[in-house]
């Protein structure tokens, strides 16, 4: 059994917001917290998220996306779903089986940002920076909670 507490971040495509999440919690959670990131509709990687992560000492480079809805037919489990869109795309998530805690976190979308190159990595960069602020407040606030459950794998 796994002993870490397993945590998946979702958005639209698995792009930007919920990769980064799950490098920062991975980063600062780690030993305590397993993360994951999957989208409703997986694109390709944000080159722009891929350069603001490199500056934070994270490489992303050819980090796959991959789909939640793959993820719920081979029967993933987690502690907690992490919605890092907005709110409508957050109601098109799947519900897990199990007992999974539900959290939404709203972030600007990086993919939608516009104006010159450097001011699209400026946005794109508060972003990151909210995120990894959020992240470190969850992993400090978690810590403090009795409610995480161990999950395991259904047998195949």
């Amino acid at each position: 059994m796994n002993s870490k507490h397993r945590i998946l971040f979702v958005c639209i495509h698995n792009s930007a917001r919920s990769q980064m999440a799950e490098a920062f919690l991975n980063k600062y959670g780690e030993g305590v917290f397993e993360a994951e990131s999957a989208g409703l509709e997986p694109g390709t990687l944000n080159s722009n998220v891929v350069a603001v992560m490199k500056e934070s000492g994270i490489d992303l480079t050819g980090k796959p996306t991959q789909s939640v809805f793959d993820l719920f037919r081979k029967g993933s489990r987690y502690n907690a779903v992490i919605t890092v869109c907005d709110r409508e795309a957050a109601e098109r998530c799947p519900i897990f089986p199990g007992i999974v805690k539900r959290l939404a976190w709203s972030f600007p979308d990086p993919s939608v940002f516009t104006g010159s190159q450097e001011e699209i990595l400026g946005q794109t960069r508060a972003v990151r920076d909210e995120i990894e602020e959020q992240i470190k407040k969850f992993v400090q606030e978690a810590s403090q909670l009795s409610y995480w459950v161990p999950v395991t794998e259904p047998a195949n």
